[in-house]
């Protein structure tokens, strides 16, 4: 199966063989297990065993890249999904964690060449993280699975 890296049409995608891991943050834990289950039922749906999808729980955004790195370090898996929910209160606190964990994440990245999607929600509100988080089309973690998944695909066409 190949991508087409011209088209402006998201590609078939095929995650067989392929094992993910989801770094979860306990932190905001009711918003980030719906975003683990979008993410699980994303990736099963094209193609990835579930026993090639292991979940690794950090205590918050803040530690995601630490934990990612060491999973890269590992070798034992193609692709790192990042999953937390960050919501604004009164304080400066939200910034931080929201640009540095997501500066982190993309540092990790770019300095592995290792493919790590990030899934953590930053919102204002619980009503707007229900919303990225629902049973839907809608779920941020289906969604930066299922980019993981292409995002192989297409490091894999480029790598030929």
């Amino acid at each position: 199966m190949s991508t087409n890296l011209t088209s402006g049409q998201a590609p078939e995608l095929d995650g067989t063989g392929r094992r993910v891991a989801l770094v979860c943050a306990r932190f905001n834990d009711l918003i980030v297990d719906r975003l683990e289950v979008g993410a699980r039922r994303a990736l099963t749906s094209v193609g990835v065993a579930e026993a090639d999808i292991q979940t690794i729980r950090v205590p918050g955004a803040l530690e995601v890249p630490s934990a990612i790195k060491a999973i890269v370090a590992s070798g034992r898996f193609d692709a790192i999904v990042a999953l937390g929910a960050v919501m604004r209160g009164d304080t400066y606190h939200f910034e931080v964690v929201s640009d540095q964990s997501a500066a982190g994440i993309m540092r990790v990245a770019l300095d592995t060449g290792a493919v790590i999607t990030n899934g953590i929600l930053t919102v204002d509100t619980v009503e707007q993280a229900n919303e990225r988080a629902g049973d839907d089309d809608q779920n941020k973690g289906a969604g930066a699975a299922l980019a993981a998944i292409e995002m192989l695909m297409v490091l894999s066409q480029i790598d030929g």
